[in-house]
């Protein structure tokens, strides 16, 4: 079948539209229009009971949580991470757990700090500035990680985790508008640095810019998108 993957523009859905760009499998997209709440309308969520995006649509349903539809991807297609009989895989798994339970968490508190503390613009504040901490540090620890030179991590031929790195660098860069962001830089990880210059070569990210109307540098130098339909938030 071809895919289904409710979108919106810049948000974890890109991170699914690398993937299956990557491993060749059809699909098509289907808008989420965040400036409608379309993530909260009734059609939505008898998809995704959390409203969040994105949602894969497959033959044997639908699935959300970027970590487990990139996981379903790569079982199913290959390309995207070591086999499951891979002496490789734990270290694998680990790492794209890590990325999809306490990078992109500390992502969403940057970024909705509201749904975690209420409406105290100090207490959000101060949540802002220790996800801002803790993102140095785990983008401290995954530098160090594709510093090691890992096939699956960095390498030559990109991985579902080199996608869904890329992207919890790009987002900090631009995101919150209303946040100072001048904490966070790429040239502070230099192996983060190389491995995003190469995606940036890939065809899966050529299609990612045109599909989403981003600049031509998404990840090593980021700019806000202009995409042809939808809003990012």
């Amino acid at each position: 079948m071809s895919y289904v993957l409710h979108y919106a523009p810049d948000n974890a859905s890109l991170v699914i539209r690398l993937a299956l760009e990557h491993v060749g499998a059809p699909y098509h997209c289907a808008l989420v229009d965040r400036s409608q709440a379309a993530q909260r309308s009734d059609a939505y969520m008898a998809l995704n009971p959390n409203g969040l995006i994105p949602t894969l649509e497959t033959d044997h349903g639908p699935i959300f949580e970027t970590g487990a539809i990139l996981l379903w991807l790569a079982d199913r297609h290959g390309g995207l991470g070591p086999a499951p009989d891979s002496a490789e895989r734990a270290d694998f798994l680990k790492w794209l757990f890590f990325v999809s339970n306490t990078v992109h968490s500390a992502l969403r508190m940057l970024f909705y700090p509201d749904q975690f503390i209420g409406a105290d613009h100090i207490h959000q504040s101060t949540l802002r500035a220790n996800a801002a901490n803790a993102l140095a540090r785990y983008h401290t620890q995954l530098d160090g990680l594709v510093a090691q030179g890992h096939a699956w991590c960095g390498g030559q031929t990109p991985s579902a985790l080199d996608f869904y790195i890329a992207a919890t660098l790009r987002w900090p860069a631009i995101y919150p508008q209303d946040y100072d962001r001048s904490w966070h830089s790429l040239a502070n990880y230099p192996a983060l640095h190389d491995m995003c210059q190469r995606l940036e070569t890939l065809a899966p990210v050529h299609s990612l810019i045109q599909a989403e109307g981003m600049n031509a540098t998404p990840f090593t130098n980021p700019a806000a998108p202009n995409p042809p339909e939808g809003s990012p938030i």
